[in-house]
């Protein structure tokens, strides 16, 4: 019997010692494939992360290295993208922080792969993507909320014409994030500090470009309102400081196809739905409701008719007649989304959530920001390699 092949794939994961960094990216998605015993590409063929933490605290990354039992670490960045035992680079470090760490991996030659936005700026996104065209090394941004359950069903429902001609999407996204003077933050302050690559609209307009582009259709125009709803917050050493950055948007998009798509997206509302992110999708023959793990649809044989009359309660529960959509098992989103990028650096499979994607991202934000100065709606050109 032949003995396994074990492709082992050194990465240099820079920004463990932050929130995605450790908690998604590590101890939920790179740990877990280990354990797991690799990624099972043939009968006798795996491939098996094998990475190096990086800081710039070194008794935080021992006690992450200590939990996660990942026991390569270090503060010295040059010294590990020198290294060619590590070919690949990971970087989940603040925004501000990504464009020069980033360069500086595909100078070493390294293949690429980090947290969304790869920049703040579309020319510093999409010169990432020339530059690693350039040097001719494989890359990717994160882009998991394509593998969510809730979304991943309303993919299905949607491949099977469920929906007819699509109409609308709509989507609520957000949660209240305390302040840090009576209750503690749950989000780092740098999310609140525009000079340090903070914001809600660079943050999360990102994500609707990659949802809107794969699931409903690319994206061809943008009216957004942004707002700093609560001034000032308090930091991780309990200081109070000045929000320079929005904590709330409110953007409508114009998708191809005709198709209208609007995103609240808040850190300074309260939760009365279904998930901390919902989104309902409404078509000529149906609707249906998705979060991040659940989705439920009403075809238009269940749709109820309404009369309005505002004087009595009304005779319906409009909560009847969804029925929820089943499906199989489903895996961490950012796991599911590793596991593909491993494959591609192993095998060369196709992996097409590249920094050029990434860019598309950025491109929307920026525009977002310039249609919030105009107070216009704004064209969002393709953006090409």
């Amino acid at each position: 019997m032949a003995s396994e092949k074990i492709h082992r794939v050194g990465i240099i994961m820079n920004g463990v010692t932050g929130r995605m960094g450790m908690n998604q990216h590590l101890m939920r998605s790179i740990v877990p494939i280990i354990k797991q015993g690799g990624v099972k590409i043939g009968p006798d063929e795996t491939i098996m992360p094998d990475p190096i933490l990086v800081g710039r605290n070194p008794e935080k990354l021992a006690k992450i290295a200590k939990d996660s039992g990942v026991t390569a670490w270090t503060t010295d960045l040059d010294k590990v993208l020198a290294d060619p035992a590590y070919p690949v680079y990971f970087d989940a470090q603040t925004t501000d922080r990504r464009v020069p760490s980033v360069s500086l991996a595909i100078k070493a030659g390294k293949h690429v792969y980090c947290e969304k936005p790869p920049a703040t700026t579309t020319a510093e996104a999409i010169g990432l993507y020339h530059q690693a065209q350039a040097a001719g090394v494989k890359n990717g941004v994160v882009q998991d909320k394509l593998w969510l359950p809730g979304l991943l069903k309303l993919k299905s429902l949607k491949d099977a014409g469920f929906f007819g001609r699509i109409l609308s999407v709509r989507g609520e996204f957000g949660y209240w994030v305390f302040e840090g003077d009576r209750k503690p933050a749950q989000r780092p302050s740098w999310n609140y500090r525009k000079e340090d690559g903070g914001g809600i609209i660079i943050d999360m307009l990102c994500h609707w470009r990659y949802v809107l582009d794969n699931l409903f259709g690319a994206v061809q125009s943008v009216s957004c309102l942004g707002a700093t709803h609560v001034p000032t917050r308090w930091d991780e050493k309990n200081q109070p400081y000045a929000c320079t950055a929005d904590d709330s948007a409110y953007a409508t998009f114009q998708l191809e196809g005709n198709i209208v798509a609007h995103f609240n997206s808040s850190w300074t509302v309260r939760v009365r739905r279904d998930d901390l992110l919902t989104m309902q999708v409404d078509g000529t023959e149906g609707s249906a409701v998705a979060g991040l793990r659940k989705c439920y649809k009403q075809s238009y044989a269940d749709t109820p008719r309404p009369v309005w009359n505002p004087d009595i309660d009304s005779p319906l529960n409009f909560f009847d007649g969804w029925e929820e959509v089943k499906g199989g098992e489903y895996d961490n989103a950012f796991k599911v989304q590793w596991e593909l990028y491993l494959r591609h650096i192993v095998k060369n499979e196709p992996f097409r959530w590249s920094l050029l994607e990434g860019a598309k991202g950025v491109q929307l934000a920026e525009l977002g920001i310039a249609s919030w100065e105009k107070r216009a709606w704004v064209d969002v050109p393709a953006l090409k390699a």
